[in-house]
């Protein structure tokens, strides 16, 4: 739950934690069906926010220590639409007892709607069915930017649901998923296409080894994911086109230890994508979307004690048919812990960052598809090809001086092939009325950053967070212009007595000026939200966003809502 996206409009944070835009260098390996364990602990999820958009870089620096510290807190990212990830709810495992159901239903200005079901079967002691639905959006009239006050009637709905199913054997978990997914939005006007809908579905079957002291350990899985495009863009001509993308997704992992402290790795994960639909050219017969095949290995060695832990390995990526290729990126990650609670960390990955329909949508649903690059094909679009991140090195140094006070400083340097973006039709000309475009090339990231945290026990907690990025482009540089230059965000949470709890948050981001390219307005969200126990079970919640009723954008010519407010009531059962 912690991982959503977002769409424009202003649908409500998380309230019961803060919640800011992390400063991010990679793209997450895709995780959309990865092994879910339904567990029992207390429901209370992330409310989908529609005002904002994560499709920033990420940093990941490790986060360990060797005890415990009293209330520290996490930066958890923002939540966003459109969400790649369509899974039920997950958590931390708790005593038996906690009520198995919970609903939230809220409203709000632009049209803002929220709507969350969820329920926890506990079939028997080893078998949990969990099923979820959501649904959430926006409907009302949006000021275009690079306007004369000109007016759009936007519209985006997400609706998501989930069937998760876990058996848990003597040594084994077996978990069986489904899920649905369907994003209907509109375009701003006079683009090539007046709306879209994309549809997804996905089925997960896999086992899961629990025993960690066994000398021998394994997990196993095979995933079928489906996507349609209804609508995609080939020619003036022929717009309204639909591409069906199917991913047959195999993963393994055989794990060996060594003593008590020591392990050794094979991880293993192969994706055939199949395309279907609109997929070639009518007149000469050409194919612009061709089948293909991914391979990735990950042997590694992990050490864990009470000082070092250390992540020695290799990522080795083969891609046969489309985009065919051969490399091999780091996996290195060193942490030293010293008195207690002070960390030193180094750490250099890479890796292929699959470029299916998912992370498409996830990057920029607006965006269309990028025009193939052959005189042959011109005029027609083809699929992106994948991003290769060739390193991602950082360094930093994180410490607990106090219990409950947590702050981190951070710097590297991050390398990306085929760096998937988008940019407007016309550069000079962000608002051309015509489309957005996926584009690619080679960049470099390089970044620094610091955060601080500090929670008294349950009653208050300040967060902040700052970053700053230095973007360079080989030959596109008009990719930068969606880039982030520097990122901000601020958060407090007040918890002065038990049946209440208050937010109160700030976002900044400001975007890389490019030469010759209208420059988007950094985005300026001023938010606070608040919940209330009005008796046992049941919650009051409200949220507000952009209360300096600031003017920006998420996506390259799409606005945002001005001031904004969602709020409604939740139970549980």
């Amino acid at each position: 739950m912690k991982r959503s996206h977002y769409i424009i409009g202003g649908l409500a944070l998380a309230i019961s934690m803060p919640s800011c835009l992390q400063a991010q260098t990679t793209q997450p390996k895709d995780t959309t069906m990865t092994r879910t364990v339904v567990v029992e602990q207390e429901y209370n999820p992330d409310i989908m926010d529609a005002s904002k958009v994560n499709v920033l870089p990420k940093v990941e620096e490790p986060t360990v220590s060797k005890k415990e510290v009293e209330y520290a807190t996490t930066f958890f990212p923002a939540t966003s639409v459109p969400a790649g990830l369509m899974r039920p709810y997950t958590g931390k495992e708790v005593q038996p007892g906690t009520t198995p159901g919970y609903v939230r239903a809220g409203y709000g200005n632009y049209g803002n709607l929220d709507v969350l079901a969820n329920y926890l079967f506990r079939l028997s002691q080893k078998d949990k069915l969990n099923v979820r639905f959501q649904m959430d959006g926006m409907d009302g009239k949006l000021t275009l930017p690079f306007t004369d006050s000109e007016k759009w009637n936007a519209f985006y709905y997400r609706t998501r649901a989930n069937v998760d199913y876990t058996h848990q054997f003597d040594k084994l978990d077996l978990n069986i998923a489904g899920n649905f997914g369907l994003s209907n939005f509109n375009f701003q006007p006079e683009s090539v296409n007046s709306k879209q809908k994309f549809t997804s579905g996905d089925f997960h079957a896999g086992i899961h080894f629990t025993d960690e002291t066994a000398p021998l350990r394994f997990n196993a899985e095979t995933n079928l994911l489906m996507y349609e495009r209804q609508h995609n863009m080939f020619n003036e001509s022929e717009a309204n086109t639909g591409i069906k993308e199917t991913i047959i997704r195999t993963k393994g992992d055989v794990t060996g230890a060594i003593g008590d402290q020591q392990l050794i790795t094979i991880a293993l994960e192969m994706n055939n994508l199949l395309y279907n639909g609109y997929t070639k050219n009518v007149s000469t017969g050409d194919e612009y979307f061709k089948n293909y095949t991914t391979l990735l290995l990950n042997p590694y060695y992990e050490l864990d004690n009470d000082d070092w832990k250390l992540h020695i390995g290799a990522n080795v990526d083969l891609s046969f048919g489309f985009d065919q290729s051969f490399r091999i990126s780091p996996d290195i990650t060193a942490q030293y812990i010293f008195s207690d609670s002070y960390i030193v960390y180094a750490k250099a990955t890479g890796g292929k960052q699959l470029n299916d329909f998912r992370r498409l949508e996830n990057i920029c649903p607006y965006s269309e598809l990028p025009e193939a690059n052959t005189t042959a094909t011109l005029g027609y679009v083809q699929r992106p090809y994948d991003t290769y991140e060739q390193i991602n090195g950082s360094i930093g140094f994180k410490a607990s001086p106090y219990p409950g006070l947590w702050f981190n400083v951070f710097g590297g340097y991050q390398n990306l092939k085929n760096d998937l973006c988008y940019l407007g039709f016309d550069p000079n000309d962000i608002h051309s009325g015509s489309y957005l475009s996926f584009a690619q090339d080679n960049t470099d990231n390089l970044y620094l950053g610091g955060e601080i945290s500090y929670d008294y026990k349950d009653i208050f907690g300040i967060s902040a967070k700052y970053t700053y990025r230095n973007w360079d482009s080989k030959t596109e540089e008009y990719l930068l212009a969606v880039k982030p230059a520097s990122e901000m965000s601020f958060n407090v949470r007040i918890h002065p007595i038990s049946a209440l709890n208050i937010n109160l948050g700030y976002d900044y981001i400001n975007r890389k000026e490019v030469k010759e390219y209208a420059k988007m307005t950094a985005i300026n969200d001023l938010h606070i939200g608040a919940s209330y126990n009005v008796f046992k079970g049941v919650f009051v919640y409200a949220q507000v966003h952009n209360l300096l009723n600031k003017k920006y954008q998420y996506y390259l010519g799409y606005p945002t809502e001005g001031f904004n407010f969602l709020g409604g009531l939740s139970f549980r059962f």
